[in-house]
């Protein structure tokens, strides 16, 4: 197994430990993440080694120490990027109501840099880190506009614009029609486009040299009727993280 692929599946058993919330055995880890149980087994010693994993017995497998939430909660208290941007996105939350979202582009997607869900029972979930489309997501399309004037032929090149929901653009034109209303608007927008049932708008802006987009996302029952004002708390908090920034 290659050094790249070694320290990929280290990632993939601790995100095995989270969806499961258990104490597992490796002949349990091991086709969850898809490798030999020789391999595993590798892994697995390893991470014991280096006091990331301890074993709760011969017969439960083995479990997380906080070692890694301890070396993660310090690496995120030291962010001084994102620290800077953090009150502001809370302010917009909590005004809002619905789920705040920052991210910013890697390669052909959108990744997370951190999400801020609101109060509400029913709200949109999600976790920094994940990676979205580019042409579903409303970062996405901020991101996709704020670029280069042929980013959806690079898309189409690399077969990357596919259908996410029953709702999702993949008509070229359609899409680049979208994301010219976004810029005459100033922001842009997903109808249940990347989640069924979740709407999101979001504005692309420049910080310290990052373009990074910022969303609001909730139920589309909630988030239809109110389109107006949440853009007008958007695009304002935009304005104040450039007015802090500069």
């Amino acid at each position: 197994m290659s050094a790249v692929r070694s320290a990929s599946r280290a990632f993939q058993i601790f995100e095995v430990f989270g969806a499961e919330g258990r104490p597992m055995l490796l002949t349990e880890i091991a086709p969850l993440i898809d490798v030999p149980l020789s391999s595993c087994y590798g892994l697995i010693q390893t991470l014991l080694e280096r006091g990331y994993l301890y074993a709760v017995s011969r017969r439960r497998g083995f479990y997380p120490t906080r070692k890694l939430h301890l070396l993660t909660t310090a690496i995120a208290a030291k962010d001084a990027y994102l620290q800077r941007l953090v009150p502001h996105l809370e302010a917009l939350r909590d005004i809002s109501g619905e789920t705040v979202i920052i991210g910013t582009r890697q390669g052909d997607q959108v990744l997370y840099l951190d999400v801020l869900e609101g109060a509400q029972t029913i709200r949109y979930s999600a976790r920094p880190g994940d990676f979205k489309p580019l042409h579903s997501s409303s970062i996405g399309k901020a991101l996709l506009a704020a670029g280069p004037r042929d980013g959806i032929q690079t898309l189409i090149r690399k077969k990357s614009i596919v259908p996410i929901t029953a709702h999702t653009i993949t008509d070229p034109q359609r899409l680049e029609a979208d994301l010219e209303a976004g810029r005459a608007r100033g922001y842009f927008t997903t109808h249940g486009e990347n989640v069924a049932d979740v709407t999101a708008l979001s504005t692309a802006l420049e910080v310290d040299g990052m373009m990074i987009g910022i969303a609001i996302a909730g139920p589309s029952y909630r988030m239809e009727g109110a389109m107006d004002a949440l853009a007008a708390r958007l695009l304002a908090t935009a304005g104040d993280i450039k007015a802090a920034a500069r």
